[in-house]
């Protein structure tokens, strides 16, 4: 398999595990189920996005099998799912990220 295709082929991580067992199981097919795939993974990168901005970070789809993260001096770094996302979070912003950070919590009030 060349390195374009393996880069479409996707294992299933846990976050797009509801829509692909409710077709197919435990047997991972590609492209399968996509329309309500790629329609929840939008909809919790706009999730993520209300936190991330708070850290002056974006994060967007790639292809339906991963995501770039960006920060405002123009790094990006592809990542794999949203369990990897975190960590390169940190290391972009040189920051720990704290989800019970009274500025974040106010941030998500607004």
């Amino acid at each position: 398999m060349c390195i374009l295709c393996g880069e479409l082929v996707i294992n299933v991580h846990w976050t797009d595990q509801k829509n692909h067992d409710r077709e197919y199981g435990n047997i991972v097919v590609a492209g399968e189920s996509q329309r309500d795939r790629v329609r929840d993974r939008l909809r919790r990168v706009s999730f993520v996005n209300r936190i991330l901005s708070f850290y002056g970070l974006d994060l967007r789809d790639w292809g339906g099998s991963k995501y770039i993260l960006s920060d405002k001096k123009g790094s990006s770094k592809v990542v794999n799912d949203l369990g990897d996302m975190w960590q390169e979070a940190q290391k972009l912003t040189d920051n720990r990220l704290d989800p019970l950070d009274p500025g974040l919590l106010s941030h998500l009030r607004v």
